[in-house]
């Protein structure tokens, strides 16, 4: 679950940022401005804006996090609405959010699978079952899968959705065509193929090669393109055990992709859901050089793990699977353990269901068992991180209409949205290039371009994504921390530049400093970048940003460098006891228990802006003004400069005149550094030294109001606001 946002652009700042962060005592004096002269640019409650997530974990740990003792701990940080995340969604599983249920196949207990929607006994937990019909080696979970295109097993098969055809999709199959790509690791020769074809099977198909730049994987955008081997197209096919020579000669190649264009629409014999004969189906691939009679040097490594097999990467996979395949390492948390639990506070809920994995079927049957439980909902999001996961918008397009099509079948006056974004690319992805009727733009470009041909864009009641910006956890944090609130700026001017209406209620369904274990997470990095984000994102109008590490959690070593953390508000063992407050918990109770008051009203945001000390793109300081609904003002000031003070003095304009005055007190000071809080590193046993409230102290004087900044520190000051009618708003 994570947003990579512009990785080539930031590498050079954030080098050069670093190495400027020389140690200092000085104390640089700012002046800040709230600008109340165009009004507020958003207004929010506290309740509903500022809320958390919570997810799928191992099995047993949602009895163990669902105690008395650790909810009343997780309900003390103040955070409101919740989000429901839908780890199975990730892990390539089909999600059995009801135990019971119906199997399309009921005699052999296999199929596809629809939860029972009638309420009996409460559901406690839930399961994810993983998918037979793989094609993926890798997963965003816990990764322990595997493609069944590279098994060594010529009895099992990868297929593609059967719902990305036409019989469900109401479209000429070439607008979406399927593909499988092979990782062989490296520039390999290649001039012959084998595919052992399963039903159905692709009458007209082309093995293409990528010419251009290498990348880490087919989700990123490099330059280059994919070209047709000389001879790799395929007009008539007949499935079977097929030997294709490609080439005269040998072609270096790291990628190569296999486009399937047409189906048969043949069925497996004594097959009879019409499913069966959908999509297409491939038992196992070969790759290499031919010699001059035809035998095949195959360089694809075949095995039953992730680590033996080369790497294969699908467009979707069918959702059929058996009773036998229960995974049994993860669960999810039950429906009514969740609402059961006092988590909720009585709001609604954004709710999950399954679009690359699952059903309509499936996810329309929850939604009328969360109806006649009761059960208050904001909205569903339809599927996680498509975009992550090498699916293309058209399909993830398809699924979701059809998916929201079933929701709206049983209440019309659902809210649903999506994709919950793991990635805000504005570049064509590798693994979809080429791939669509239309030339190759952005993926949110082409989803909403796919909504909008088919008069469908009021399907999007809101658009979700995830704010992870930092994958390489080895750098230093602070030049990190100091690039985020310009990051996420860029990141939804580029979902606007995309086409995104600006009437679109944006959702961050998942924030944290990174989607990596990392100290910066619980050091107070991790306090500073969620509340720097929070105050960037309610400022540039966001609806509702939800904090990722509600449940207590261990901390895990990170990869490369030998650093350890977790995004999470506590500390716990490995059966999720409560061992300490994170600095992320400490900030976010300053946030909702100071920065914000009465968490049922409505609270305004004004732009506060620094003089021009300060760069926008690097900057030590982020400052966010909010007028409460008592009457007061709440300014949060985050110092993110590891070494140095900072002096801040506040000051108002407008909104009736143009006139700048300063801020007086007497005013309230909550103030949360290292003075409350410090981490002691010491690999998987590490904790915090210490772990306190931020200290609160009060400035009585009616002198204009000046505030030192503790270097990496988090500040909320509260007072009455300017004392001039001019500046009353």
């Amino acid at each position: 679950m994570r947003l990579f946002l512009f990785r080539t652009a930031s590498a050079l700042a954030i080098a050069a940022l670093s190495a400027s962060l020389a140690p200092s005592h000085a104390a640089p004096a700012v002046d800040v401005t709230v600008d109340l002269r165009a009004g507020p640019t958003n207004t929010f409650i506290p309740a509903v804006a500022l809320g958390a997530g919570v997810d799928g974990h191992s099995r047993s740990d949602s009895a163990a996090i669902y105690q008395p003792e650790t909810l009343r701990a997780m309900r003390s940080a103040g955070l409101g609405a919740l989000s429901y995340r839908l780890r199975t969604e990730l892990a390539i599983e089909a999600w059995h959010w009801n135990p019971r249920g119906r199997w399309s196949d009921r005699p052999h207990a296999r199929g596809y699978w629809t939860s029972d929607d009638r309420p009996s006994a409460p559901i406690p937990t839930s399961y994810g079952y993983r998918l037979p019909r793989r094609g993926n080696s890798v997963d965003q979970a816990e990764n322990d899968g595997y493609s069944r295109l590279a098994d060594g097993d010529s009895a099992s098969f990868w297929k593609s959705n059967p719902y990305l055809d036409r019989r469900y999709t109401g479209e000429d199959n070439r607008r979406h065509p399927q593909w499988l790509i092979a990782d062989l690791g490296s520039r390999t020769p290649v001039n012959g193929i084998r595919i052992i074809w399963g039903n159905p099977y692709a009458v007209r198909y082309a093995v293409q090669y990528w010419d251009g730049e290498d990348p880490q994987d087919p989700d990123e955008y490099p330059d280059g393109r994919w070209q047709p081997f000389p001879e790799g197209a395929v007009a008539q096919g007949h499935g079977g055990n097929v030997t294709l020579r490609l080439s005269q000669s040998p072609i270096a190649v790291r990628f190569l992709r296999v486009l399937l264009e047409d189906a048969s629409h043949t069925a497996p014999p004594s097959a009879k859901d019409p499913r069966d004969a959908l999509g297409y189906a491939v038992r196992e691939i070969y790759l290499g050089t031919l010699d001059a009679a035809g035998r095949l040097r195959d360089a694809v490594r075949h095995g039953k793990t992730r680590k033996t097999q080369t790497r294969f990467f699908v467009s979707s996979t069918d959702p059929w699977h058996r009773a036998s395949d229960l995974d049994n390492g993860v669960e999810q948390p039950g429906i009514d353990r969740l609402f059961a639990s006092g988590l909720t506070r009585g709001l609604p809920v954004l709710m999950a269901v399954g679009a690359l994995y699952d059903t309509p079927d499936n996810a329309a049957a929850l939604l009328r068992y969360l109806r006649r439980r009761g059960y208050p909902l904001r909205g569903i999001e339809i599927g996680e991180e498509p975009d992550g996961q090498y699916v293309a918008p058209e399909d993830y397009g398809a699924l979701y209409l059809q998916t929201a099509d079933a929701l709206r079948a049983i209440d019309s006056t659902i809210t649903l949205g999506g994709p919950s974004f793991q990635s805000l690319w504005d570049q064509p992805m590798m693994a979809w290039s080429g791939t669509a009727i239309a030339p190759d733009r952005p993926w949110l470009a082409r989803f909403l371009a796919y909504l909008d041909e088919r008069n469908r864009k009021a399907a999007l009641g809101f658009l979700s994504f995830e704010w992870y910006p930092f994958d390489d956890v080895c750098e230093p944090p602070a030049a990190q921390l100091q690039q985020a609130a310009a990051l996420l700026a860029s990141g939804l001017a580029e979902l606007y530049r995309q086409g995104l209406a600006r009437d679109i209620p944006l959702y961050i369904t998942e924030y944290g400093y990174s989607a990596f274990s990392a100290q910066a997470e619980v050091d107070l990095t991790g306090a500073l970048f969620n509340a720097d984000a929070v105050g960037t994102f309610l400022t540039l109008g966001g609806a509702t940003a939800y904090l990722y590490g509600y449940e207590p959690s261990p901390i895990y070593r990170g990869p490369d460098c030998n650093t350890w953390g977790n995004n999470t508000l506590f500390l716990a063992d490995e059966r999720r006891r409560i061992l300490a407050r994170t600095a992320t918990y400490h900030a976010a109770t300053l946030l909702n228990r100071q920065w914000v008051g009465d968490p049922t009203q409505a609270h305004e945001v004004y732009p506060a802006t620094l003089d021009n000390a300060i760069s926008d793109d690097s900057s030590p300081l982020g400052v966010y003004a909010v007028r409460r609904p008592d009457r007061r003002w709440a300014i949060l000031a985050v110092n993110k400069d590891p070494q140095r003070d900072w002096t801040i003095a506040l000051h108002f304009v407008g909104p009736a005149s143009d006139t700048v005055v300063p801020l007086l007190g007497p005013a309230d000071l909550y103030q949360f550094s290292a003075e409350q809080y410090r981490w002691q590193a010491n690999g998987a046993r590490g904790r915090p030294a210490r772990s306190r409230p931020p200290e609160h102290t009060r400035l009585s004087d009616r002198a204009a109001v000046s505030v030192r900044l503790p270097p990496w520190s988090l500040t909320v000051v509260q007072s009455a606001g300017p004392r001039s009618r001019a500046t009353a708003p």
